[in-house]
């Protein structure tokens, strides 16, 4: 589910940060979230599978109601630790549009593993209509599609202010957050145990918006891991080469000194 508040400082124990009170923001003005501690920083960044899994029944639950992810596959989500019965008994819930079948005809069907996530909506039209001309985007690649991409995300799903700041109007079916930097056609949708995670972890809204922004990152770059590993070793590869090469150079030049 990368169209998220600051942090101060990253809580291991409850994995997500305590946000502050925002300072006075000016009418257009765009603050710039806080860095966080994303477990796939790094060269050495891994994905964290219990908060992708959370992430997802966010997105599930909360996200989908609204926004697409065109890009992503119910079987994909085998890659962050649901076992294929469970894929298969996700993807069931769903049903999709296929065709055309032998009379030329579109028809409706259950969704397969094999099939890209589900729309909520069954064009733009249909999408903009439901949410006063707004259109919500795909969240297929949103964490790399905003500047400061998963600071961003996290930042903005916490910004929502029931009063914007002077200067800034709100129309009918417009909200105000604070990381947007002015109205915006989405309302907030996370709430102090919105929903009932399948793991026990409490669903804070913080959580939760951990959580979803970890799962749009794994969407928008889910061979992440896969290529930093590769990478690894590679590197070793050239370290050791390295050293056999030197080994060469000093036993073939040995006579010469």
């Amino acid at each position: 589910m990368k169209s998220f508040l600051m942090a101060a400082a990253l809580a291991l124990g409850v994995g997500v940060a305590t946000l502050p009170a925002p300072a006075v923001q000016a009418a257009g003005e765009k603050p710039t979230p806080a860095n966080q501690s994303w477990s796939f920083d790094g060269f050495f960044g891994t994905w964290d599978y219990a908060s992708l899994q959370r992430g997802f029944q966010v997105y599930k639950e909360v996200c989908s109601s609204c926004h697409a992810m065109h890009l992503v596959s119910y079987r994909h989500l085998e890659m962050i630790g649901f076992s294929a019965e469970e894929v298969a008994a996700i993807a069931d819930d769903y049903w999709v549009t296929d065709g055309p079948d032998e009379w030329g005809d579109l028809y409706e069907r259950e969704a397969l593993p094999t099939d890209r996530f589900a729309s909520p909506f069954p064009n733009e039209q249909a999408a903009r209509a439901a949410n006063a001309g707004a259109y919500p985007v795909d969240l297929s690649v949103i964490a790399q599609a905003r500047k400061y991409g998963p600071d961003y995300l996290y930042a903005f799903l916490q910004g929502f202010r029931d009063v914007p700041p002077e200067g800034i109007e709100l129309r009918i079916g417009q909200y105000y957050n604070y990381y947007y930097g002015g109205a915006i056609g989405m309302p907030n949708m996370l709430w102090p145990d919105g929903i009932v995670y399948a793991d026990g972890t409490e669903a804070t809204v913080a959580q939760q918006a951990w959580d979803v922004t970890n799962f749009m990152m794994w969407t928008a770059e889910p061979h992440l891991q896969t290529r930093k590993q590769a990478g690894l070793g590679v590197m070793i590869f050239l370290i050791v080469l390295t050293a056999f090469l030197y080994a060469v150079k000093r036993k073939l030049w040995a006579d010469v000194h």
